[in-house]
């Protein structure tokens, strides 16, 4: 009995359920609806993602449906279901970068990490975002790298950060 017990108690990798940051972060927030987003914030810069066995566990401290923390998590691009990179690339498409020529970046940098939007390379090193737009349309085209704006970007310039990235 006291096996299966345990097992519900760890995530599919192993590791603890309540692990010390989650027992921090409940004892910081009131059990209250409203703390939600604020908490997924933290829950995301901590594990690079908002996992599944986490998203439970919020839904029975907040007492809010596992429907509706997955729709917050879902409905906003800040937060993300999977593990992302080491380095998470990210690729304005929106209006002034993609006239711009933001596509061929896009292009150049899925055939150089052989993954899609949305997938991590099989080492972690790497992850891909399309956005559709970051603000700094004066610099079109752009792509990010963990939040740090490459601006006037070419797919040389990407292809000089990619070369440094990967020593």
């Amino acid at each position: 009995m006291q096996e299966n017990n345990q097992k519900e108690q760890k995530c599919c990798c192993g590791e603890e359920k309540k692990d010390k940051f989650l027992e921090e972060l409940f004892s910081t927030y009131k059990p209250i609806k409203d703390n939600l987003i604020q908490m997924l914030n933290e829950i995301q810069e901590h594990y690079g993602y908002v996992p599944m066995w986490v998203q439970k566990e919020l839904s029975e401290f907040l007492s809010v449906p596992m429907a509706e923390i997955y729709g917050v998590v879902t409905f906003y691009s800040r937060f993300s279901l999977k593990p992302k990179g080491k380095y998470n690339i990210s690729v304005c498409l929106g209006t002034a970068c993609f006239v711009k020529g933001s596509q061929k970046i896009m292009d150049r940098l899925l055939e150089r990490l052989k993954i899609q939007p949305g997938e991590t390379t099989p080492d972690g090193k790497f992850s891909i975002e399309e956005t559709r737009c970051v603000g700094a349309c004066g610099l079109a085209p752009v792509f990010t790298i963990n939040g740090e704006v490459y601006g006037k970007a070419t797919v040389q310039k990407l292809d000089q950060v990619l070369d440094e990235l990967m020593k």
